[in-house]
């Protein structure tokens, strides 16, 4: 359930700081794409960010605005889509670039007072602050974006813009370092460019982020290459905070002394980020007791009431441990995971045919409106 109120707090927020410090600040997909609740953003940010025709498809079309596009790999059968819904189209490498800018030129010659499209090409600075190895882009390997001692002094005709995403749900204080990084592999190339894209993961709506340091270091990147279009694309900051997913206890069973409260929601269908970060999210009404191998086996432990919180799917790790409650629990009480409407939206699946939670908005006059609700038809349909 989002909250308006909330929703527009946060939407506050990157307006002033996309203001004060002149960088474009838009919404990555990969972490929000609720279509229904567009109306509410487009009074405040303008565009978007897509990883996949798809993506590019709902921002053209349902947001209003053609994509900020990258793509770790274009392909033949989907670039005409590509073109059609994007502005900005980024290449994950040089080979990808030469193999698909002739046709960027060519949209370009026949659609140029309509609608150009820039090109730019995503860089790896090897170096970020992201501990979880599954969400660090820079690791010793990664697939992601060239490096400096790949590219010529002189880059290709057409590359506008250099993309560089090394942060995920991060600080301020990581954007400063991490910029110091890449202006010193990247910097020699900026006045052949017009625009630097410095990605996603800037989590400006968490408290105790700093605002003013954020600001700052964009203002001054801005004054020390003032030709250069500022922009960033978090996805988390925008919906952060703004909604729990609600659940319900099925059961409560209990083995060699570990008691799991079953629930009708699935880590894994709803909420998948639990299983591969590890992230345990913030219940209302209990202490989070993070305790990966779920060993926990007593209120002794820890006082109180000691549950896992498992699902109703057979796979046999869809569980989390653990949470510490005041009270033993009931058949049929509430469970509310805070702060779980970025990425679970977006991240879902139907493994087991597990019924998808219901998608609502709480209005800011406080009524209710039901977004989406899900069927049998919808598992079916997948697999028609």
């Amino acid at each position: 359930m989002m909250e308006e109120r909330l929703l527009r707090r946060n939407l506050s927020l990157i307006k002033e700081v996309a203001r004060e410090s002149g960088a474009e600040i838009i919404l990555a997909f990969k972490a929000f794409a609720l279509w229904k609740t567009f109306p509410i953003f487009r009074e405040y940010i303008s565009h978007t960010t897509a990883s996949s025709p798809y993506e590019a498809r709902l921002a053209y079309e349902e947001f209003g605005s053609p994509a900020h596009t990258y793509s770790p790999a274009y392909t033949e059968d989907t670039f005409q889509e590509i073109l059609r819904c994007s502005s900005y189209i980024t290449f994950n490498s040089l080979a990808q670039y030469f193999r698909f800018f002739p046709a960027v030129e060519q949209w370009n010659k026949e659609h140029d007072a309509e609608r150009r499209i820039t090109c730019g090409l995503r860089v790896n600075p090897e170096h970020s602050h992201i501990e979880t190895a599954l969400y660090n882009p820079t690791a010793p390997g990664s697939r992601f974006g060239a490096m400096a001692m790949d590219l010529p002094e002189q880059l290709p005709a057409g590359i506008e813009g250099f993309h560089c995403h090394c942060h995920c749900e991060s600080s301020a204080e990581d954007l400063a370092d991490n910029l110091q990084y890449i202006e010193q592999r990247f910097g020699r190339w900026f006045l052949q460019l017009k625009w630097l894209n410095l990605g996603g993961g800037h989590l400006m709506t968490r408290q105790g982020y700093n605002i003013p340091l954020l600001i700052e270091t964009i203002q001054g990147l801005r004054q020390r290459y003032p030709h250069l279009h500022i922009i960033l694309e978090p996805g988390s900051a925008f919906a952060w905070q703004t909604g729990p997913l609600v659940a319900s206890v099925v059961d409560i069973v209990e083995n060699h002394g570990i008691r799991t409260a079953i629930l009708d929601v699935s880590f894994t269908c709803h909420m998948p980020d639990c299983l591969e970060m590890p992230y345990w999210p913030a219940v209302r009404g209990a202490d989070t007791i993070e305790d990966p191998e779920g060993m926990v086996t007593s209120a002794d432990d820890h006082g109180g009431y000691v549950y896992r919180l498992g699902a109703n799917s057979c796979l046999s790790g869809d569980f989390l441990s653990s949470w510490r409650f005041d009270h033993q629990l009931q058949i049929g009480e509430r469970i509310y995971f805070e702060d779980m409407i970025h990425y679970t939206t977006v991240k879902t699946s139907m493994f087991n045919g597990i019924h998808h939670p219901a998608l609502t908005i709480l209005r800011a006059d406080g009524t209710h409106e039901m977004l989406r609700e899900f069927t049998y038809e919808d598992y079916r349909n997948r697999m028609d």
